[in-house]
């Protein structure tokens, strides 16, 4: 088929067009992938560490109540045996804190809750026939909390207030006066292990470390007071020697966890920046093909 001078024209436009598009697109692509930011190598570390320090204060809780005698709940005189309990647990409150500052311990250690009231209910038999009578009693009760900075007096106190003769003691916790600087320590250890280990990497592979790029805690410093491990050793036989008891204040130990992300700066940085160059040199010599064909 033979075509006219016109035909052809057309179709040799259209051919350039299309050519030139393609070229268009094949350069905007290269020159795409050559402005594309590249991912610098990386090193990330994650590592853990604790410290663990020996307690220099104590806390302890302890409480002294008194009962009322149990009556009918249908018994009117509960009322002036709860007054009577009451003035018996205020004595007793007096003494305990008298007791306690004899030992040694500071106004302000010694801390006095409010009084608490609770009332219970129980079952007696009554009579040959074994009928149960609801029973009533109250109990008041005071609770007491002591600050100990010195724990080698703690032996002291606590048969202070034995002596004193609570009703409960409730625990012993060992604290720190300073705990930020122990969470810092850990913490600081974390980081320090994590720079060795990254170091060692780095070497072992024939990089270095460059910059920080980021930081974060795994697992914060966290802090939890210690409660009492006790054990009473046994006296001689025929003594009863108090003194035998030995509380043993533990450690406390303080866990802490870091992830860091460094650059790395290696032997193969010249390759890299030389391929990176190549390409862009591609993409402008794309860019001047095209704009030859478009010519």
């Amino acid at each position: 088929m033979t075509l006219n001078p016109y035909a052809r024209s057309m179709m040799k436009l259209r051919t350039h067009v299309a050519g030139t598009a393609l070229a268009a697109l094949l350069c905007a692509g290269a020159a795409q992938a050559s402005t594309m930011p590249t991912q610098p190598p990386g090193l990330s570390v994650q590592a853990q560490s604790f410290v663990e320090v020996e307690p220099d204060k104590a806390s302890l809780s302890a409480r002294l109540w008194e009962n009322t005698p149990a009556v009918s709940s249908l018994d009117d005189s509960e009322q002036g045996a709860l007054g009577e309990a009451r003035q018996r647990l205020e004595e007793r409150s007096r003494q305990l804190i008298e007791t306690m500052e004899e030992a040694g311990l500071s106004e302000r250690a010694i801390s006095a809750g409010s009084l608490n009231v609770y009332q219970e209910q129980m079952n007696q038999p009554q009579g040959q026939g074994g009928e149960q009578e609801m029973m009533v009693r109250t109990r008041v009760e005071r609770p007491f909390d002591i600050e100990l900075s010195d724990i080698d007096r703690l032996n002291d106190v606590l048969d202070a207030l034995v002596d004193a003769g609570v009703n409960a003691l409730d625990g012993v916790q060992f604290d720190l006066k300073d705990r930020e600087a122990a969470t810092d320590e850990a913490l600081v250890m974390a980081l320090e292990k994590a720079q060795r280990k990254a170091e060692l990497m780095a070497q072992t592979l024939g990089a270095e470390l460059g910059d920080v790029q980021h930081i974060a805690e795994t697992q914060a410093p966290v802090f939890q007071p210690r409660m009492m491990a006790m054990r009473a050793e046994s006296a001689p036989s025929g003594a009863s020697d108090e003194s035998n008891a030995e509380y043993r204040p533990g450690i406390i130990r303080i866990d802490a966890g870091v992830n860091v992300e460094w650059a790395l700066a290696g032997q193969n940085d010249g390759e890299r920046g030389d391929e990176r160059g190549a390409r862009e040199r591609d993409a402008r010599d794309h860019q001047d093909t095209d704009a030859a064909a478009q010519e």
